[in-house]
Order: structure tokens, then C-alpha cells, then sequence
């Protein structure tokens, strides 16, 4: 029986539950990231207000450090970070990218050089569903081999069979007791790589299945493609996740193709450099136009920061100054735009008006903000996420 249940369809958009050992998802949903088990600078509970059913940390960071025997004698990652819902776990597969100049891989596994202390870490497939299971994550994620765009043909080969062996091996170690095993579909930037792959990992029964391997440098458009190439071979019922996504078009576009799950840390990342998610587009809080501002970032929205009576002029001062208020505040309201964006699409989906919807966002950011800042087409808060 699969974890996920779907409640509504509108073409091949669907809404649907996900279920957990600890609680319900409501999907599509956008999972806010806490690499280090937190949320930069957002409580748990301010996370939850954001629209957040789920989290996802980064298990190989973690093992690197607190390491999983603390966390183990902590209770788990639920107690040891105070998040009451569930957790997705990231295996490192992203890390033979992202830090490649430090891992060395082959088929039995990869061995990194910790970028804190430059200790060697070997993680086998076996490792790495062990190590996110006794983190006491709800979903657990494969390893896997991604390549970055642009890498030959031999190369996407060679790591999308490495993927494959990995997720068999996975699949043979997943403890069950509670805890999804999700498979991650790879095949490089080739459409017919990407079905192979997506059929192969598909074939293998597990609770779910990612399309990894995207975002990593590619136009929008061959983005678009290899999903859809993907999801030719991902079977309806099953929960699908496409990793390392955070822009309102990228999510609508991916659950206008049937995706289920996100996550990406932009809203965070973003809103560090002063820069606020709305549905006029970017708002640069650093500018000076804003000195004498005294509007929140978004009329009618639900955050801490628009609720809370903190103004574009404030946070202008505030990343001035180098206050953390302004990160806190900021990232609050990133993350509420993007849980408002998944409630409503949830809602588009049950009313059978999802295009619509897309249309509307997708013109509001093409009109971008007047001169005033305010969206030239407004989209608006109808509810909490």
C-alpha cells in the first residue's frame, strides 16, 4: 500500500497525504531545509507557522557532526532539534557535487574529506540508509551518484549504473520500522538515460522515488524535459520528489507534471543577502528606496515579519546595522510565501482551478513591482498555509 494517498486531481497536477511515523503531509508541499538540524535562524514552531508539515536535514553533515551516536542519546533528530513533525533525510549523493574536490568515489561507496576537520568519512549505500535510520528520520534517501550539467556521456553512464547498484544495495538494507526508503532516479541530461533510470529505480519497491540530479546548472527548459522524461516511468501512486527546487515557477511547473515534493534552501539563502520572495517578484530590502518605507514586505501576508508590524524601512535598517533580526524575519517570510504558494496550489488542485493559478503567479511575476513596489497584478493571501 503506498504512503501516499491522493485526494484530488486536476490534469496531471494532484493533491494528496503523505504518511509518516510522525504525522500527515499534505502535498505538494515545500520542505524548508535544516542541513544542521535547524532551520537557519527560525525556531521549530515559527517553521510549523510558515505552512511546513516536513523538514528535511542533511544526514551526511550530521553524521559528520553532532555524529549519530549523540544524536541517538539525544532521542533522535525529532528531540534533539524540538521538531515535531517529520524529517526527510538527505544521504550525500548532492555532496559528490557539490564538494566533489573532497570525495572519491567508486561502486562500493564514496569517501569524503570532512570540510570541518578533514577527516575521511567512508559511506557504502548501506552506511547511509544505517546512519539517516538511527537519526530516527521519517523518510530516508538512497545514495546516489549525481553529475553536474555539461558532464560527457561516459561519465552520466557510469554514475547512473553506480545510482542503480547503490539503490539495490539500499533497498536490501532498509530497516522498515517506520522509516520510508525513497529511491533517486538519475541519468544525467539524457532523456532516454532518464526513463532507463526512472524505470530501473522504480522497479525496485520503493515507498517513493526522487528525480535527483537537477538544478545543477541546466536551462529551465531541459529541466522541464528530464522530468518529464522521468515521470514516464514513475509509477501514479507513488510519491514523487524533485530535489533542490525553491522558485515559484519551478514548483508550479513540477506540479503541473504530477510532483509531490520540493525543498531547497533559496528562501533562506535569500533572505540572508536581504532579499524578500513576493508575488511582484525579488524585493531587495538593501536598497535605499526603501529608507522611508513604513509597508511590510507583502501586504496580506501571514508571516511574522507582515503581521508583526515590522516595516521595509525597518529591515532596511536592520541588514544596515547587521542585526540577525533581520535574517530571522526575513526567512520567515520566504518560507511563508513558499508554504502560502503549496496551500494554494493544494486548493487550486481540490477546485479543479490549478492552471489558472499557475497562469495568475506566473503573470504577477512577469509584471514584476511598480515603481512603489506593490505588484502590478495582485495575487493576494486568501488563507493560512
Amino acid at each position: 500500500m503506498s504512503a501516499l494517498r491522493i485526494t484530488a486531481r486536476d490534469g496531471q497536477a494532484r493533491a494528496g497525504i503523505l504518511h509518516t511515523a510522525h504525522g500527515d503531509v499534505r502535498t505538494p508541499a515545500f520542505m524548508p531545509v535544516g542541513t544542521h538540524a535547524t532551520v537557519k535562524a527560525c525556531l521549530p514552531g515559527e517553521v510549523r507557522q510558515t505552512g511546513a508539515d516536513i523538514l528535511l536535514c542533511n544526514g551526511y553533515h550530521l553524521v559528520l557532526r553532532p555524529g549519530v551516536e549523540l544524536v541517538e542519546q539525544a532521542g533522535g533528530l525529532h528531540l534533539f532539534m524540538g521538531w515535531d513533525g517529520p524529517i526527510l533525510t538527505d544521504s550525500g549523493g548532492f555532496q559528490l557535487v557539490s564538494l566533489q574536490e573532497v570525495a572519491q568515489l567508486d561502486d562500493g561507496g564514496a569517501t569524503f574529506v570532512s570540510p570541518y576537520d578533514g577527516t575521511r568519512l567512508r559511506m557504502t549505500p548501506e552506511d547511509a540508509v544505517s546512519a539517516q535510520a538511527r537519526l530516527g528520520a521519517d523518510v530516508v534517501m538512497c545514495l546516489d551518484h549525481p553529475v553536474a550539467y555539461g558532464a560527457d556521456a561516459a561519465l552520466t553512464r557510469e554514475a547512473t549504473a553506480r545510482t542503480h547498484l547503490w539503490a539495490e544495495r539500499c533497498r536490501a538494507a532498509h530497516p522498515g520500522e517506520g522509516h520510508l526508503l525513497f529511491g533517486i532516479s538519475q541519468g544525467g541530461f539524457d532523456p532516454q538515460l532518464r526513463r532507463e533510470s526512472a524505470r530501473a529505480v522504480a522497479g525496485l519497491g520503493f515507498d517513493g522515488v526522487a528525480v535527483g540530479g537537477l538544478a545543477l546548472g541546466e536551462p529551465p527548459p531541459v529541466m522541464q524535459a528530464m522530468a518529464e522524461a522521468a515521470l514516464e516511468e514513475i509509477p501514479d501512486g507513488l510519491p514523487r520528489y524533485v530535489m533542490g527546487l525553491g522558485t515559484d515557477a519551478e514548483l508550479l511547473d513540477m506540479v503541473a507534471l504530477g510532483i509531490d515534493m520540493f525543498d531547497c534552501v533559496l528562501p533562506t539563502r535569500l533572505a540572508r543577502t536581504g532579499t524578500a520572495l513576493t508575488f511582484g517578484g525579488r524585493l531587495s530590502l538593501r536598497q535605499a528606496r526603501w529608507r522611508d518605507d513604513l509597508r511590510p514586505i507583502e501586504p496580506g501576508c501571514f508571516c511574522a515579519a507582515c503581521t508583526g508590524g515590522f516595516s521595509r524601512a525597518y529591515l532596511r535598517h536592520l541588514f544596515g546595522a547587521g542585526e540577525i533580526l533581520a535574517h530571522r524575519l526575513v526567512s520567515l517570510h520566504n518560507l511563508t510565501h513558499l508554504g502560502t504558494l503549496m496551500a494554494r496550489a493544494r486548493a487550486a488542485i481540490e477546485s479543479g482551478g490549478f492552471a489558472e493559478l499557475r497562469t495568475a503567479v506566473l503573470d504577477g511575476l512577469a509584471a514584476g513591482l511598480d515603481a512603489n513596489g506593490a505588484e502590478r497584478t495582485r495575487v493576494g493571501y486568501t488563507s493560512r498555509p
